[in-house]
This record gives structure tokens, C-alpha cells and sequence, in this order.
């Protein structure tokens, strides 16, 4: 078993790779580009763990309403048009991978990562405020609980379970919150946490562990021989390396690039704003679904996100994308209004979004002693724990507890 790892990126999975290998007794170094700070990808997102989204971005009918929803600068999902090579190509593989076959075949492989984080989330010895209180899909029209009941009868068959209920019986369920729906769907094996928190626990972890950062260090290249990386070369200085492991969210691509390799990936743009005191407290995350807002109770503060902006490596705040999260908000929660928001500062994150909505996680064929983890997109947190332990399964040349076959690295090469 190699007894050195040196993961590239700090980030939520960066980090729970991290606890895993050093857990396992192994000598751990990560570099990170950024100085250490609260407020990257994993920091604003909304806290969810859901075994319940085994279906992944690419799916039937996604296409279409993106193209629908394009027109709309307050829609959820956007594309930036531009001529670009690199997105073109993105939205050519998005295509052909949102089939009906491709989805069949990744529920359950997403089913799997997603039950294995859940139970490691429990078990994963820290303290960090994971609430397992479940989920609840809101939907206002009728043809969308339809559809949304149809997806439960699926989860159920797949052994997550999922309930279907009324307006009455979703009310019943959490009566601290007034809301404005016809019905929802229930997944009572979801749960959520503060992710600072979480981030927190896990950094004061690896210290503990003897895990050595490599704070506000950009790696600029590498040096190899015979199909293995031998040192990172960074802004700093020059890391020695035994086994490596690429986890650098959006910015993974151009550094695989620069070790020959085909990831494709755009940065998917969220948004988040966190009321501090809101009028009610929900006792449950919940997902708006016809809106596709994300909201979630953390530590007394309502956090509220969506939005899917796929518009390169900029992190600027477009103001429609803003109202179109708190005027769909208050329409679902009626005892909340739009200018709620009027002072609170938005939080933007980018998420790795691979053309098929799968992650890239598994070695890579070039090189001998590199991994991937990475393009999780709106799945980061949910996701990582389940990364980190199949990411330290492979380095010790164990087979993992989930088929990485449709995650596999050399999948667009």
C-alpha cells in the first residue's frame, strides 16, 4: 500500500479523500489554490445528503427544457451562448447521454454512492449537526405531484423509500411552516447539515491526523517518467509524489489537460442566500420542484439556493438569476416575501458538471499513480464521503463497494 498521497484541491471531496487515506494510516499532503477560506464551492451550498437524486442532470426531456428555459433570465437553468469549442463539445456528449437507457443504467449506481455516503455521514465519528429529519419534493400543479409520484414508485422499487402525500398530510409533517403547494413527495432517508460545519470538522480532523496543506499553492505543472507523476510543480515550490489524486472541482480539467487527458466539464454557477432570522423555521429540507430551489434549515438560519448557470469560469452575481430564487421562493412559503432578501448578499459557487451527469471517479489508464474525483456537480456534499472511501479503496488496491464502470475517468478519451 503507498504510503504518501498528495490530493489536489481542499474542497469537500479533496478533503474527505483525504480523512479516509489518512485514516488508513498513510501519509497525506494537500494543495490548494485558494488560501484557506469559508466561503468555496462546498462552503454555500445546501447542505443536503439525498439518496433520493439517483437520477443524474442528463436525463429525457432535460434538453428541452433547458433550451425552453433559456429565454427565461430568471429560469433555473441556464446557458451563456457563446462559441466556445470546449462547451459545444460538452453539449453534444449532454445530448447523447440524456436517453432513457443511460438513466436506467446510472440510478442505480447513484442509488449505491448516495446510500454508502448516507451511512458513512453517521458514521463518520465527528460532530458536525447532521439533522435526519428527511426530505420533502413540494410541488404546486397536480401534473407535477404526478410526475413526481411516479419517480417515488421508482425510488421505492430501488429500495429508497418514498412516500406520496397531500397537501393536509404534508402540512402535518412539518406544521412549523406555512406552504403553498398541492402535495410533495416525503424521503425520510435524506437529511441535511451546515456544510462550514462539516468542512470544519473534517480540516480540525485531518490536523489531528498530521495532515500536511498546502494553502494558497496553484500547481502550474508536473514532472513525469515512465507513465508515473514523479513531483507537482507548484507556484511555491516542488512536492515530491507517490500517489496522486486530481480533485480541483472546475479547475480539473485544464490540469488534466496538462497531463494529456480528456475530462469534459463546465462550471455550473449556484447561488444561495442564507436568512439569518427567518419569520418561519422549517424542521425539514425541501426541494420546490417545478423552481428547482433547494431549501434548507442550518443552526436557526433559512438557506435558500438554486439555479444552474453554465457560464464559464466567472463567479459575478447576475441579478436576474437572484429574483428568480426569492420571487419563486415566497410563492411555495407564503409567509415569506421577496424583500425578505433585499439585504441579504448572495453566495455564488461553481459545480464541476460533467456532460452526462455522472462523476469522474476511478484511476486513469495514462498514468499509473494518478485518480480522479471530481464533477460531482450539485452533489459535492452529499457525495464525498462515499468519494473518500472509494478513492482510498483503489490506492490500497481494494475493490470499491460501488461499480465505477459509468464514472470511469477514460470515459470521453
Amino acid at each position: 500500500m503507498p504510503t504518501h498521497i498528495t490530493i489536489l484541491g481542499a474542497g469537500v471531496i479533496g478533503l474527505s479523500t483525504a480523512l479516509y487515506c489518512a485514516r488508513r494510516g498513510m501519509q497525506v499532503t494537500v494543495i490548494e489554490r485558494n488560501a484557506a477560506r469559508r466561503d468555496g464551492c462546498s462552503f454555500g451550498n445546501a447542505g443536503m445528503v439525498v439518496p433520493s437524486h439517483f437520477i443524474p442532470l442528463a436525463a429525457p426531456g432535460m434538453v428541452s427544457l433547458g433550451l425552453k428555459w433559456m429565454w427565461n433570465p430568471e429560469s433555473p437553468f441556464y446557458i451563456k451562448p457563446r462559441l466556445d469549442p470546449d462547451l459545444l463539445s460538452w453539449g453534444l456528449h449532454f445530448w447523447k447521454a440524456a436517453t432513457k437507457s443511460r438513466v436506467a443504467a446510472a440510478a442505480p449506481v447513484l442509488r449505491d454512492l448516495g446510500l454508502l455516503s448516507r451511512q458513512l455521514f453517521e458514521n463518520i465519528g465527528l460532530d458536525f449537526g447532521l439533522v435526519k429529519n428527511g426530505l420533502l419534493m413540494l410541488c404546486k400543479q397536480h401534473h407535477t405531484l404526478d410526475e413526481e409520484a411516479r419517480m417515488a414508485a421508482q425510488a421505492n422499487s430501488l429500495g429508497i423509500p418514498a412516500q406520496v402525500l397531500d397537501a393536509k398530510a404534508t402540512a402535518a409533517l412539518d406544521p412549523a411552516v406555512t406552504m403553498d403547494i398541492c402535495g410533495s413527495v416525503y424521503f425520510p432517508k435524506d437529511c441535511h447539515l451546515p456544510p462550514a460545519r462539516f468542512i470544519a470538522a473534517l480540516e480540525s480532523e485531518l490536523t489531528r491526523l498530521g495532515v500536511q496543506f498546502l494553502w494558497n499553492t496553484e500547481v502550474t505543472g508536473f514532472k513525469t517518467e515512465n507513465r508515473s507523476l514523479r513531483a507537482i510543480l507548484t507556484s511555491k515550490s516542488q512536492v515530491e509524489c507517490q500517489e496522486v489524486v486530481l480533485c480541483g472541482g472546475v479547475w480539473s480539467a485544464n490540469l488534466a489537460a496538462g497531463l494529456g487527458l480528456k475530462i469534459p466539464m463546465q462550471a455550473g454557477k449556484g447561488y444561495s442566500l442564507t436568512l439569518p432570522n427567518p419569520t418561519q423555521t422549517p424542521h425539514l429540507c425541501s426541494i420546490c420542484t417545478e423552481a428547482r430551489l433547494a431549501v434548507t434549515p442550518m443552526d436557526g438560519a433559512l438557506r435558500v439556493g438554486g439555479t444552474m448557470e453554465i457560464a464559464g469560469l466567472n463567479e459575478s452575481v447576475t441579478p436576474a438569476r437572484v429574483r428568480g430564487i426569492t420571487r419563486s421562493f415566497a410563492t411555495y412559503f407564503p409567509a415569506f416575501a421577496e424583500r425578505d432578501f433585499a439585504e441579504i448578499k448572495p453566495w455564488t459557487g461553481l459545480r464541476p458538471v460533467s456532460p452526462d451527469g455522472m462523476p469522474y471517479i476511478g484511476r486513469i489508464q495514462r498514468w499509473k499513480n494518478l485518480t480522479l474525483a471530481t464533477a460531482h456537480a450539485m452533489m459535492g456534499l452529499s457525495l464525498a464521503p462515499a468519494t473518500g472511501q472509494i478513492v482510498s479503496d483503489l490506492i490500497a488496491g481494494e475493490k470499491p463497494h460501488v461499480s465505477l464502470d459509468l464514472m470511469s475517468p477514460d470515459r470521453f478519451a
